[in-house]
């Protein structure tokens, strides 16, 4: 990429998106382009034409879609797979026909079997059953992984697909229903927190309740309250964390410096699993991860788990060998950066 070269990056306010839009201001690039959901409706097929035939982008980072934890991903399933679908659909097509030079696809890890050997290589996609509760969001993402590979092989494009572990960072989800499990313990654990020092106002203000009592009632039945936060499932599942920045800047490498080509060796005779996985190596039980921001933020009760509730798959580990080999590594080591999500969290 030059400096001068336009870039479109889609979902530009979500925790990925505004991440990169930060690193690649950083790095000097000025000619970059942005809409809101507003202004653009990416599951348009219209829309998304006119934008591509307009802006005529040479660079698209595609981290727009719809997301969410693991309640979200199992009640609401023909919404994540319709709209991951058409965003996606939409987004590579256009970018073929208007004659992009290259595409960051941005997936998630829930593309491996529940059951993948640890840590996961990209090799395992497709080789055993999906896990349910994720299952719509998962196979639109596997969708757009084959679908940046066939056009790269029919048409000679120059897409490439990533599989960043999960996220986060500033411009997270906070939402406690539909966030993910580290922004949701941090929100439940920081009110329970502010309810256990009677800190009324500020509780009110983080909800946008007028009233103590119904914002009191609100978190109970979040299982949030003065003296103890319950959490999803018993705690033993291993998650793998990434710090938003370094996940955008590990794009940003990739879009700098490597192609296509360099995703897959020259003596396969079947090009696939041509993705690349994006993460740190090392994993944290919710448990320990529960405890730390609980230490974190200083909260002086109880963590309670319901094992009424499901797990999830209990491992999911990433195999980072060939993102390293293509000449990357992250910097931010988990427990600092669940303090700067904190202390951004508290400012905004």
């Amino acid at each position: 990429m030059e400096k001068h070269s336009k870039i479109y990056i889609a979902g530009h306010r979500g925790l990925v998106g505004s991440a990169l839009l930060e690193n690649l201001q950083s790095k000097g690039y000025q000619n970059i382009v942005t809409r809101t959901h507003k202004e653009l409706d990416l599951t348009n097929q219209k829309e998304v034409a006119l934008f591509f035939s307009s802006e005529k982008p040479d660079y698209v980072f595609l981290a727009a879609a719809k997301v969410g934890g693991i309640v979200a991903n199992n009640v609401y399933r023909a919404d994540f797979i319709y709209a991951n679908l058409m965003i996606q659909n939409n987004v590579i097509h256009q970018s073929y026909i208007n004659n992009v030079k290259k595409l960051l696809f941005l997936g998630s890890t829930c593309i491996y079997p529940k059951n993948a050997p640890q840590p996961m290589k990209e090799e395992y996609l497709l080789t055993d059953t999906l896990e349910y509760t994720n299952e719509p969001y998962a196979i639109a993402k596997i969708a757009g992984i084959k679908m940046c590979e066939s056009y790269n092989l029919q048409y000679n494009t120059n897409f490439i697909s990533v599989m960043p572990t999960n996220l986060y960072g500033p411009n997270d989800n906070f939402d406690l229903e539909k966030s993910h499990v580290l922004p949701a313990l941090i929100r439940k654990i920081h009110l329970a927190k502010l309810l256990n020092e009677n800190r009324r106002d500020e509780v009110m203000s983080d909800l946008g309740i007028t009233e103590f009592e119904k914002a009191k009632a609100y978190l109970y039945s979040y299982g949030v309250t003065e003296n103890s936060v319950e959490i999803w499932g018993s705690g033993k599942p291993k998650r793998e964390f990434l710090w938003s920045k370094d996940m955008a800047d590990a794009c940003v490498f990739i879009m700098e410096n490597r192609d296509f080509s360099d995703t897959f060796s020259e003596e396969q005779k079947e090009i696939r699993n041509t993705h690349i996985n994006i993460g740190t190596g090392q994993d944290i039980s919710i448990k320990k991860l529960a405890d730390t921001i609980k230490n974190i933020i200083g909260f002086k009760g109880d963590l309670v788990y319901d094992t009424n509730k499901p797990d999830g798959t209990l491992r999911k580990l990433t195999d980072v060998s060939k993102l390293n080999g293509l000449g990357w590594k992250h910097k931010i080591e988990l427990e600092s950066g669940i303090k700067l999500v904190y202390d951004w969290y508290r400012d905004k």
